[in-house]
Protein backbone atom coordinates (compact mmCIF):
# COMPACT_ATOMS: atom_id res chain seq x y z
CA UNK A 1 0.00 0.00 0.00
CA UNK A 2 1.23 3.53 -0.77
CA UNK A 3 1.66 5.78 1.76
CA UNK A 4 -0.86 8.31 -0.49
CA UNK A 5 -3.29 5.72 0.11
CA UNK A 6 -2.94 6.28 3.83
CA UNK A 7 -3.79 9.87 3.31
CA UNK A 8 -7.76 11.73 3.25
CA UNK A 9 -8.82 12.75 -0.45
CA UNK A 10 -8.81 16.19 -0.32
CA UNK A 11 -11.08 18.63 -2.78
CA UNK A 12 -9.15 21.63 -3.09
CA UNK A 13 -10.85 25.06 -3.84
CA UNK A 14 -8.98 28.12 -4.71
CA UNK A 15 -8.43 30.83 -7.25
CA UNK A 16 -5.75 33.51 -7.47
CA UNK A 17 -1.68 33.06 -6.41
CA UNK A 18 -2.80 33.64 -3.12
CA UNK A 19 -4.11 30.04 -2.98
CA UNK A 20 -1.20 28.25 -5.16
CA UNK A 21 1.22 27.55 -1.52
CA UNK A 22 -1.50 25.59 0.25
CA UNK A 23 -2.42 23.76 -2.94
CA UNK A 24 1.40 23.06 -2.90
CA UNK A 25 1.59 22.16 0.65
CA UNK A 26 -1.44 19.38 0.05
CA UNK A 27 0.38 17.82 -2.79
CA UNK A 28 3.78 17.11 -1.30
CA UNK A 29 1.95 15.59 1.78
CA UNK A 30 0.43 11.87 2.30
CA UNK A 31 -2.89 13.10 1.54
CA UNK A 32 -4.52 12.79 -1.94
CA UNK A 33 -5.75 15.89 -3.75
CA UNK A 34 -8.11 14.17 -6.06
CA UNK A 35 -9.64 17.46 -7.84
CA UNK A 36 -9.21 21.14 -7.92
CA UNK A 37 -11.99 23.76 -7.92
CA UNK A 38 -11.12 27.04 -9.50
CA UNK A 39 -12.77 30.06 -11.21
CA UNK A 40 -13.38 30.07 -14.87
CA UNK A 41 -11.00 31.63 -17.27
CA UNK A 42 -11.19 35.36 -18.10
CA UNK A 43 -10.16 38.07 -20.25
CA UNK A 44 -7.11 39.90 -18.84
CA UNK A 45 -4.33 42.32 -19.64
CA UNK A 46 -4.24 44.71 -23.07
CA UNK A 47 -5.11 41.96 -25.43
CA UNK A 48 -7.96 40.74 -23.41
CA UNK A 49 -6.91 36.77 -24.07
CA UNK A 50 -8.69 34.02 -21.94
CA UNK A 51 -6.03 33.89 -18.48
CA UNK A 52 -6.72 30.63 -16.63
CA UNK A 53 -6.06 31.22 -13.09
CA UNK A 54 -2.98 30.68 -10.51
CA UNK A 55 -4.69 27.92 -9.29
CA UNK A 56 -5.58 26.24 -12.78
CA UNK A 57 -2.04 26.44 -14.27
CA UNK A 58 -0.29 25.26 -11.03
CA UNK A 59 -3.14 22.12 -10.93
CA UNK A 60 -2.56 21.36 -14.30
CA UNK A 61 1.58 21.28 -14.20
CA UNK A 62 0.92 18.79 -11.02
CA UNK A 63 -1.30 16.66 -13.17
CA UNK A 64 -4.89 17.24 -11.08
CA UNK A 65 -7.63 17.16 -12.58
CA UNK A 66 -9.07 21.09 -12.68
CA UNK A 67 -13.12 22.00 -12.43
CA UNK A 68 -13.86 25.23 -13.81
CA UNK A 69 -17.69 25.80 -12.84
CA UNK A 70 -19.09 29.60 -13.00
CA UNK A 71 -21.75 28.48 -10.02
CA UNK A 72 -22.01 25.42 -7.68
CA UNK A 73 -25.95 25.73 -6.94
CA UNK A 74 -26.90 23.48 -10.07
CA UNK A 75 -27.75 19.75 -9.01
CA UNK A 76 -25.62 18.65 -11.76
CA UNK A 77 -22.44 20.28 -9.99
CA UNK A 78 -23.63 19.03 -6.58
CA UNK A 79 -23.60 15.39 -7.79
CA UNK A 80 -20.38 15.94 -10.17
CA UNK A 81 -18.59 17.35 -6.67
CA UNK A 82 -20.40 14.52 -4.25
CA UNK A 83 -18.84 12.27 -7.27
CA UNK A 84 -15.39 12.88 -6.12
CA UNK A 85 -15.74 11.22 -2.94
CA UNK A 86 -13.93 13.21 -1.27
CA UNK A 87 -13.41 13.05 2.93
CA UNK A 88 -12.58 16.65 2.97
CA UNK A 89 -12.65 20.11 0.66
CA UNK A 90 -10.08 22.63 1.59
CA UNK A 91 -10.89 25.93 0.27
CA UNK A 92 -8.69 29.20 0.31
CA UNK A 93 -9.90 32.37 -1.52
CA UNK A 94 -12.16 30.14 -3.98
CA UNK A 95 -14.97 33.03 -4.54
CA UNK A 96 -17.76 31.06 -5.30
CA UNK A 97 -20.36 30.40 -2.61
CA UNK A 98 -20.54 26.92 -2.03
CA UNK A 99 -24.46 25.91 -1.48
CA UNK A 100 -25.50 23.58 1.92
CA UNK A 101 -25.52 20.32 -0.83
CA UNK A 102 -21.51 20.72 -0.38
CA UNK A 103 -20.54 22.26 2.74
CA UNK A 104 -22.04 19.20 4.34
CA UNK A 105 -21.33 16.41 1.98
CA UNK A 106 -17.09 15.79 3.05
CA UNK A 107 -17.15 13.16 5.73
CA UNK A 108 -14.61 16.25 7.26
CA UNK A 109 -16.88 19.11 5.74
CA UNK A 110 -15.26 21.92 4.43
CA UNK A 111 -12.50 24.48 5.76
CA UNK A 112 -11.28 27.25 5.05
CA UNK A 113 -7.88 29.49 5.42
CA UNK A 114 -9.04 33.28 5.74
CA UNK A 115 -6.16 36.06 5.90
CA UNK A 116 -6.91 37.76 9.27
CA UNK A 117 -7.28 36.72 13.04
CA UNK A 118 -11.24 35.96 13.00
CA UNK A 119 -13.87 37.74 13.60
CA UNK A 120 -11.41 40.70 12.77
CA UNK A 121 -12.22 41.24 9.02
CA UNK A 122 -14.19 38.61 7.76
CA UNK A 123 -14.90 39.31 3.80
CA UNK A 124 -13.37 40.31 0.82
CA UNK A 125 -9.95 42.20 1.43
CA UNK A 126 -8.86 41.73 4.94
CA UNK A 127 -5.09 41.61 4.24
CA UNK A 128 -5.64 45.28 2.84
CA UNK A 129 -8.37 46.43 5.36
CA UNK A 130 -5.91 45.85 8.56
CA UNK A 131 -2.62 47.66 7.29
CA UNK A 132 -5.76 50.75 6.00
CA UNK A 133 -6.72 50.47 9.91
CA UNK A 134 -3.41 50.24 11.42
CA UNK A 135 -3.64 47.24 12.62
CA UNK A 136 -0.51 46.11 14.48
CA UNK A 137 -1.23 42.38 14.09
CA UNK A 138 -3.02 40.14 11.64
CA UNK A 139 -2.61 36.50 10.85
CA UNK A 140 -4.21 33.33 9.50
CA UNK A 141 -7.73 31.75 10.76
CA UNK A 142 -8.70 27.95 9.42
CA UNK A 143 -12.31 27.64 10.20
CA UNK A 144 -15.20 25.28 9.77
CA UNK A 145 -17.17 26.48 7.06
CA UNK A 146 -20.92 27.42 7.51
CA UNK A 147 -22.92 29.32 5.41
CA UNK A 148 -22.45 32.88 6.48
CA UNK A 149 -19.15 35.21 5.76
CA UNK A 150 -16.16 33.85 7.32
CA UNK A 151 -18.84 33.06 10.48
CA UNK A 152 -17.88 29.28 11.36
CA UNK A 153 -15.54 27.98 14.17
CA UNK A 154 -12.05 28.50 14.40
CA UNK A 155 -9.80 25.59 13.65
CA UNK A 156 -6.63 27.13 14.48
CA UNK A 157 -5.11 30.53 14.13
CA UNK A 158 -1.67 32.42 13.60
CA UNK A 159 -0.57 35.62 14.23
CA UNK A 160 1.71 37.74 12.29
CA UNK A 161 2.89 41.36 13.05
CA UNK A 162 2.16 44.39 10.81
CA UNK A 163 5.02 46.80 10.69
CA UNK A 164 5.71 49.93 9.48
CA UNK A 165 7.31 48.79 6.21
CA UNK A 166 4.26 45.93 5.38
CA UNK A 167 3.07 46.40 2.26
CA UNK A 168 -0.47 44.47 0.86
CA UNK A 169 2.24 42.22 -1.31
CA UNK A 170 4.53 41.31 1.49
CA UNK A 171 1.63 40.63 3.70
CA UNK A 172 0.00 38.48 1.30
CA UNK A 173 3.01 36.80 0.63
CA UNK A 174 3.12 35.72 4.55
CA UNK A 175 0.10 35.04 4.96
CA UNK A 176 -0.35 32.88 2.15
CA UNK A 177 2.58 30.80 2.80
CA UNK A 178 1.64 30.64 6.84
CA UNK A 179 -1.59 29.19 6.18
CA UNK A 180 0.07 26.44 3.52
CA UNK A 181 2.39 25.93 7.04
CA UNK A 182 -0.34 25.02 8.55
CA UNK A 183 -2.99 23.44 6.60
CA UNK A 184 -1.46 19.76 6.90
CA UNK A 185 -1.50 19.47 10.55
CA UNK A 186 -4.95 21.07 10.98
CA UNK A 187 -6.29 18.22 8.31
CA UNK A 188 -4.14 15.38 10.64
CA UNK A 189 -5.61 16.96 13.67
CA UNK A 190 -9.24 16.67 12.22
CA UNK A 191 -9.06 13.50 11.05
CA UNK A 192 -7.90 12.22 14.19
CA UNK A 193 -10.17 14.23 16.66
CA UNK A 194 -7.89 16.26 18.40
CA UNK A 195 -9.38 19.63 17.32
CA UNK A 196 -12.13 21.16 19.32
CA UNK A 197 -13.31 24.05 17.59
CA UNK A 198 -14.05 26.98 19.23
CA UNK A 199 -16.95 29.84 18.17
CA UNK A 200 -15.58 32.81 16.95
CA UNK A 201 -16.40 35.41 19.41
CA UNK A 202 -19.15 38.26 19.18
CA UNK A 203 -17.34 41.26 19.95
CA UNK A 204 -14.86 42.70 17.69
CA UNK A 205 -16.38 41.43 14.02
CA UNK A 206 -15.25 43.55 11.39
CA UNK A 207 -15.95 43.25 7.52
CA UNK A 208 -13.53 43.70 4.89
CA UNK A 209 -15.46 45.05 1.67
CA UNK A 210 -14.47 44.32 -1.63
CA UNK A 211 -11.84 46.78 -2.92
CA UNK A 212 -12.14 48.78 -6.25
CA UNK A 213 -9.62 51.15 -8.02
CA UNK A 214 -11.83 53.98 -6.64
CA UNK A 215 -10.65 53.21 -3.43
CA UNK A 216 -7.21 53.89 -3.84
CA UNK A 217 -7.80 57.79 -4.62
CA UNK A 218 -5.97 59.89 -2.38
CA UNK A 219 -8.24 61.89 -0.25
CA UNK A 220 -5.72 65.00 0.39
CA UNK A 221 -8.01 65.90 3.21
CA UNK A 222 -7.35 62.92 5.26
CA UNK A 223 -4.31 62.89 7.28
CA UNK A 224 -0.84 61.87 5.98
CA UNK A 225 -0.52 58.95 8.16
CA UNK A 226 -3.70 57.45 6.91
CA UNK A 227 -2.66 58.23 4.13
CA UNK A 228 0.37 56.32 3.98
CA UNK A 229 -0.67 53.73 5.50
CA UNK A 230 -3.43 53.34 2.43
CA UNK A 231 -0.59 53.94 0.29
CA UNK A 232 1.38 50.76 1.27
CA UNK A 233 -1.82 48.60 1.70
CA UNK A 234 -2.75 49.29 -1.51
CA UNK A 235 0.60 48.44 -3.27
CA UNK A 236 1.18 46.57 -5.59
CA UNK A 237 -2.77 46.86 -6.78
CA UNK A 238 -5.48 48.09 -6.97
CA UNK A 239 -2.46 51.16 -6.32
CA UNK A 240 -3.01 54.59 -4.48
CA UNK A 241 -3.31 57.29 -6.93
CA UNK A 242 -3.81 60.86 -7.03
CA UNK A 243 -3.83 63.79 -10.34
CA UNK A 244 -1.30 66.28 -11.11
CA UNK A 245 -2.67 68.74 -14.16
CA UNK A 246 -5.12 66.33 -14.59
CA UNK A 247 -2.44 63.47 -15.26
CA UNK A 248 -3.13 60.70 -13.11
CA UNK A 249 0.21 58.95 -11.21
CA UNK A 250 0.05 55.99 -8.96
CA UNK A 251 2.09 56.10 -5.62
CA UNK A 252 3.85 53.20 -4.46
CA UNK A 253 5.98 54.97 -1.54
CA UNK A 254 5.24 57.86 0.68
CA UNK A 255 6.50 59.46 4.00
CA UNK A 256 4.90 60.98 6.34
CA UNK A 257 7.48 64.19 7.09
CA UNK A 258 7.30 67.19 9.65
CA UNK A 259 6.72 70.77 7.95
CA UNK A 260 6.10 74.25 8.65
CA UNK A 261 3.63 74.28 6.05
CA UNK A 262 0.36 73.22 8.15
CA UNK A 263 -1.37 76.16 6.71
CA UNK A 264 -1.16 75.04 3.00
CA UNK A 265 -4.07 73.68 1.36
CA UNK A 266 -4.82 69.97 1.45
CA UNK A 267 -3.56 68.51 -1.63
CA UNK A 268 -0.81 71.47 -2.40
CA UNK A 269 2.22 70.49 -2.87
CA UNK A 270 4.78 72.38 -0.21
CA UNK A 271 7.70 72.19 -2.12
CA UNK A 272 9.29 71.20 -5.44
CA UNK A 273 9.99 67.75 -4.19
CA UNK A 274 6.76 66.60 -4.16
CA UNK A 275 5.86 67.25 -0.39
CA UNK A 276 2.12 67.61 0.16
CA UNK A 277 0.22 69.18 2.90
CA UNK A 278 -2.76 66.87 3.95
CA UNK A 279 -6.15 67.34 6.33
CA UNK A 280 -3.17 66.79 8.96
CA UNK A 281 1.14 66.71 8.44
CA UNK A 282 2.24 66.34 5.20
CA UNK A 283 3.37 63.20 2.57
CA UNK A 284 6.34 62.81 0.90
CA UNK A 285 5.76 61.08 -2.54
CA UNK A 286 8.61 58.56 -3.00
CA UNK A 287 8.05 56.73 -5.77
CA UNK A 288 5.58 56.82 -8.33
CA UNK A 289 4.14 55.89 -11.89
CA UNK A 290 2.83 58.38 -14.42
CA UNK A 291 0.21 56.29 -16.15
CA UNK A 292 1.85 54.28 -19.41
CA UNK A 293 5.64 54.50 -18.03
CA UNK A 294 7.67 53.07 -15.86
CA UNK A 295 7.77 53.22 -11.79
CA UNK A 296 10.31 55.93 -10.78
CA UNK A 297 11.72 57.87 -7.97
CA UNK A 298 9.83 60.79 -7.19
CA UNK A 299 13.01 62.69 -7.03
CA UNK A 300 13.19 61.51 -10.83
CA UNK A 301 10.40 62.24 -11.98
CA UNK A 302 10.57 66.28 -10.88
CA UNK A 303 13.69 66.23 -12.55
CA UNK A 304 11.90 65.69 -16.00
CA UNK A 305 8.61 67.21 -14.77
CA UNK A 306 9.22 69.86 -12.61
CA UNK A 307 6.24 70.22 -9.92
CA UNK A 308 6.39 73.77 -8.60
CA UNK A 309 5.34 75.12 -4.96
CA UNK A 310 1.81 75.59 -4.84
CA UNK A 311 0.62 72.55 -7.46
CA UNK A 312 -2.58 71.21 -6.46
CA UNK A 313 -3.07 67.53 -6.42
CA UNK A 314 -6.61 65.80 -6.91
Amino acid sequence: MSIKSLGLKVIFMGTPDFSVPTLEALLNSQHEVCAVYTQPPKPAGRGRQSQKTAVHKYAEKRGITVHTPSTLRSQTKHNDFLGLGGDIAVVVAYGLILPPEILNFPRLGCINIHASLLPRWRGAAPIQRAIMAGDKQTGVTIMQMEQGLDTGPILASRGVPISGETTGESLHHSLAHLGAGMIVETINALDKGGIQSLPQPTNGVSYAQKLSREDGHLDWTRPADELELQIRALYPWPGAWSEIANQRIKVFEANVVDTNSQLAKPGTTVDENLTIACGRGCLQLKRIQKSGKRVMKASEYVKGSPVPKGTILC
